[in-house]
């Protein structure tokens, strides 16, 4: 289910299909994956895209969705092309 709240998207992992709830949960792992892979902690990666560490731990556990914007953020900051978080 996708939710808009203060006009950002956000996604109700709840009501997600199981066939998106597993791609979701594999574009988590590479968000840690890749953050880690840049030696930066949540609070740097958060500093780095001027938001709070919490923003993103919320999206590494898939509490929070993330929209196409907000991803090519994450690569830039993680030095990753967006194909290594889409495919």
């Amino acid at each position: 289910m996708v939710c808009i709240f203060h006009n950002r998207l956000y996604y109700v992992n709840i009501y997600m299909s199981k066939k998106y709830q597993a791609k979701y949960q594999k574009l988590t792992a590479k968000l840690r994956s890749a953050r880690q892979e840049a030696g930066l902690t949540q609070v740097k990666a958060g500093k780095l895209l001027k938001k709070p560490q919490a923003y993103v731990s919320k999206i590494e556990r898939g509490e929070r969705g993330v929209d196409a914007v907000e991803l090519a953020e994450f690569a830039k900051v993680y030095n990753k092309d967006i194909n290594y978080f889409i495919k």
